[in-house]
């Protein structure tokens, strides 16, 4: 994938990128020596051994093996593709991602313009909301609510006013800026030509990205009109599948609580917030998606989904059910928190008080529980037949668990109800700690080797190929890897500023890729100041045994031409060379 990307602009977007900014930004690191540090986020640690080298612009745990550069911190921790975080960061650093011809688009927009229009939108509804005419009766409904001024500040809520053009009016009806505003979901284009504003007579909630930055906006309707809620669309910012309401701001409290309060609109979010309870975040029109489940469990261990207790709440808890049974690895809980009808957080926290919500969420019926009541409602258990059809909708459902003792339990708890134990589910060996994800394998492993030992040397610091003579002289030897450290020093040597970070994103999608990581990782013995040295040294060696393996097959010739007698004569004085170097180091 990373060949579909011109190598010179991911060069360029690692020497912008700051990997301490880009990790701090979720996780506040500590300034450790030359290094920073935190607790691990890929596991669970008490004593911090997570670190973060700003010379390498490269992250390692000592604890669980985790690695990587800017690049794979967020493919890792944000559950990016390639494309999406190379997006992230040339976003943060202004830039729009190139790609080669015939390739699929990564970034066609200009990141930087959009936000611009969304700032501007986002400012303008915000004035609308204290100085529109019809704005007091906008204001007498959200304190009907029983939300304050404040709280309505603090989430930046404002107000799209009746009409087809206000927006389009007070932005600027410039073609290129509304091109931008289109893009940005905020306009919408006329059948016969023009444009008209998306959002009117609605009530305006700015939604932002996990890191804070505006990406769109969610409008309730004043009144009762339809769509009842009508939020941005897809756009190169907003991905509904992946953005979740007040998580910015609900994250700190969510990591104090050590739980999550999953509700389905945001006017719920703010409602909660109103009363004290803060750790609540929505979902965006849309069932909660695995990567909303994986974005939630990265600050908790616990999600609790709040719903109506209708038909519909109970069918979009099903769902939710569904995407989250793929990621309960070991240690996460999912419970569900079903209201009365015609009920939702908004409404129950106004009128039975903070406490007793509070109360109801302890309260909250666990995953296990509530799939196998779902699955069993209807079935006579009773019958062989029935127990046997419980087991054929448990089935699917069940293994996609990951390996673990949830898994095991619940395959008891199936055993159990259907009152066998042939479920054709062997129980599985608790899962290990969650690591990274790979996103390649080396396919033949490089040995304890002087090339080894070089490429590792040479991973960590890329600038040594400055001042050592190009691969040529190493062309011909014989050696498990020898082509790939070859390579590194081609790549390397033709770059005046090069970080362990940009070597690594050189070679992504490389069969070598991983272990290259592993090898970033690795502790040497070897001081500062004895580095070029003993990189030097090492690829001498390795000269060293290029000659003496030319001379090898040479020499086992019984007869030689004037030339090989010649090439066997300079092998020898070059082999020489190569020791009396070594000797005056």
């Amino acid at each position: 994938m990373a060949g579909r990307i011109p190598k010179q602009f991911i060069d360029d977007l690692i020497l912008r990128t700051d990997i301490v900014d880009i990790i701090d930004a979720v996780i506040p690191l500590k300034k450790m020596g030359k290094n920073y540090g935190a607790c691990c986020p890929f596991h669970e640690e008490k004593t911090p051994s997570f670190t973060v080298s700003p010379d390498k612009q490269f992250y390692h745990c000592f604890g669980c093996g985790a690695h990587g550069t800017a690049i794979g911190f967020l493919m890792e921790y944000e559950h990016m593709d390639f494309l999406e975080a190379l997006a992230d960061l040339a976003s943060r650093a202004g830039l729009q991602v190139p790609t080669t011809e015939g390739s699929r688009p990564a970034v066609t927009q200009d990141f930087t313009r959009l936000a611009k229009v969304l700032e501007q939108a986002d400012h303008f509804y915000r004035q609308q909301l204290r100085n529109h005419p019809e704005a007091d009766g906008v204001i007498d409904y959200l304190k009907g609510r029983g939300l304050s001024g404040e709280i309505a500040a603090e989430f930046g809520l404002g107000f799209a006013p009746e009409g087809w053009d206000n927006l389009l009016q007070a932005v600027g009806t410039d073609e290129k800026i509304v091109v931008d505003l289109k893009i940005a979901g905020l306009v919408t284009q006329k059948d016969g030509g023009g444009h008209y504003d998306r959002f009117r007579n609605r009530i305006m909630f700015p939604i932002q990205d996990y890191r804070g930055r505006l990406v769109g906006f969610g409008g309730r309707v004043v009144g009762d009109g339809e769509p009842k809620y009508l939020n941005s669309p897809e756009t190169p910012l907003f991905h509904k599948g992946r953005e979740l309401y007040g998580l910015h701001k609900a994250r700190d409290e969510i990591r104090q609580h050590k739980q999550a309060l999953v509700v389905e609109g945001y006017m719920d979010v703010v409602a909660l917030a109103q009363h004290g309870i803060r750790h609540a975040v929505a979902s965006l029109g849309t069932a909660a998606t695995r990567n909303h489940m994986e974005r939630i469990f990265r600050y908790t261990p616990e999600v609790v989904f709040c719903f109506d207790g209708d038909r519909a709440g109970r069918e979009a808890a099903w769902r939710a059910l569904e995407n989250a049974l793929p990621v309960l690895e070991q240690g996460r809980q999912v419970s569900f928190l079903f209201l009365p009808e015609g009920e939702d957080p908004d409404s129950m926290v106004r009128s039975e008080g903070t406490e007793a919500f509070l109360q109801r969420i302890t309260g909250a019926q666990a995953l296990p529980d509530f799939l196998f009541a779902r699955l069993a409602d209807g079935i006579d258990l009773g019958r062989m037949d029935g127990r046997a059809r419980l087991v054929e909708l448990a089935r699917p459902l069940v293994t996609q668990v990951p390996s673990g003792i949830l898994r095991d339990m619940m395959v008891d708890r199936l055993a159990q109800l259907a009152q066998t134990d042939r479920l054709g589910l062997a129980p599985t060996e608790s899962a290990p700690p969650r690591r990274p994800r790979a996103t390649t394998r080396v396919k033949r492993p490089l040995q304890g080797s002087l090339v080894r030992h070089a490429i590792s040397l040479l991973v960590q610091n890329p600038s040594l190929a400055h001042g050592v003579d190009g691969p040529e002289d190493l062309q011909g030897l014989d050696l498990p890897g020898l082509n790939l450290l070859c390579d590194l020093l081609s790549v390397a040597g033709e770059r005046d500023k090069i970080s362990t970070a940009t070597l690594l994103e050189h070679f992504r999608g490389n069969e070598h890729h991983g272990h290259l990581e592993k090898l970033a990782t690795e502790q040497h013995m070897v001081e500062d100041g004895a580095l070029i040295r003993e990189f030097q040294d090492t690829l001498l060696c390795l000269k060293v045994q290029r000659v003496e393996q030319t001379l090898d097959r040479l020499l086992v010739k019984a007869q030689h031409s004037p030339e090989e007698l010649e090439q066997i004569n300079r092998l020898y004085r070059q082999r020489e060379d190569y020791k009396t170097q070594r000797t005056k180091r």
